[in-house]
């Protein structure tokens, strides 16, 4: 049996974190949900970004919609619900047999409102609609601002990834934000089953903080991150408060772990898939890492349900000068800089298929 199959039958989802068209057009998506366990897939700008700078599988479809008169963000959100579409499409069989809890498919607003509240709840609304398909998340930055569009969009019925979390501060600011929209909507006497995951991002604390520590230090303090959140999580799913939301029929917001692919060349190329096993979270990782796990992963204890090493270890980089919340938040910052940095080359790049193609000599 794979290992991508063990963990599924641990209790853990493996979610792709990619999608480009020739994933959707050659059948490989497909071969990825029947032979390595699959059951979802996330988008981000850099990942439409890469998929459209690199490959010639969307210039025609973006010069037809530019002689039709469309373009910049418009054409991308055209682009990116077709695949997305698609993609939901394929797993929608396990979304109904899972009845909601798995099987879905993200979609970012734009980041260039990561800190504006109202323009996100409007954007997540209407791409929702023009989906129109029921296991597509709309993906949330867990920013300052981004936390009352998160409460906002699940009362409005909308299924949301909060993505853009680095600590477990972050992590339960979006939890609070989840658990008062499904409490309004209860309130208001609507069915309170809207979905949700939180996205919290791990191997860029131990880019960060590489170079910055003791040798025996490397590549701990996004595990211990990680270990620190889930305590928090299971504590979440035990609270009086959640258990008289799920009487009701609130379905529980999953944790999700995020930007998993190793980024030191040193490290095991499934560091991260290994150390992050749990029951009922979402592990997304890019294709290599995938690949790489169902060839030779193994797995190893679960996450403690207690958190573990967490503190000891997260107090060692403490005294090795590295300040816990600063990073925290330096990392939120630098992403959603990141973010709308590849959205805006996702529009260039957008801009330059506007090219007549060379006739054939």
């Amino acid at each position: 049996m794979k290992a991508t199959q063990k963990l599924h039958d641990m209790g853990q989802s493996l979610w792709l974190d990619n999608i480009t068209r020739s994933l959707l057009t050659s059948g490989t998506l497909r071969r990825y949900i029947q032979e390595f366990s699959v059951t979802g897939l996330t988008s981000n700008p850099t990942i439409f970004d890469h998929a459209i700078k690199n490959s010639h599988d969307y210039d025609d479809a973006i010069r037809q919609k530019l002689k039709e008169g469309k373009s910049g963000e418009a054409l991308f959100f055209d682009l990116a619900l077709e695949d997305l579409r698609k993609a939901a499409d394929l797993f929608r069989p396990i979304h109904d047999r899972t009845n909601g809890t798995d099987g879905w498919v993200s979609m970012e607003v734009s980041p260039l409102f990561a800190h504006e509240s109202a323009h996100t709840i409007t954007q997540a609304k209407e791409f929702y609609a023009r989906a129109g398909s029921p296991n597509l998340f709309i993906k949330i930055p867990g920013t300052r601002e981004g936390v009352p569009a998160i409460e906002e969009t699940i009362f409005a019925g909308v299924p949301v990834n909060v993505t853009l979390l680095f600590s477990c501060e972050q992590y339960l600011a979006a939890a609070e934000a989840y658990m008062r929209g499904v409490e309004r909507r209860i309130a208001a006497g609507l069915k309170p089953d809207v979905s949700s995951v939180a996205s919290v991002f791990i191997s860029r604390w131990d880019k960060a903080t590489m170079g910055k520590v003791q040798k025996d230090l490397q590549n701990q303090l996004g595990i211990a991150i990680a270990k620190r959140t889930y305590k928090a999580y299971r504590q979440q799913l035990d609270s009086e408060r959640w258990q008289r939301l799920a009487n009701a029929g609130a379905h529980p917001q999953r944790l999700l772990w995020a930007s998993t692919g190793t980024k030191d060349p040193d490290a095991s190329d499934v560091l991260y898939i290994k150390a992050l096993a749990a029951p009922f979270t979402i592990n997304t990782i890019p294709d290599t890492t995938l690949l790489a796990f169902a060839d030779h992963g193994t797995l190893g204890e679960l996450l403690p349900v207690d958190g573990g090493d967490a503190e000891k270890t997260i107090a060692r980089f403490g005294q090795a000068g590295i300040d816990y919340d600063q990073l925290a938040a330096d990392l939120q910052r630098e992403g959603t800089k990141s973010f709308v940095e590849s959205w805006n080359d996702l529009l260039r790049s957008i801009a330059s298929k506007n090219v007549t193609p060379k006739a054939a000599g």
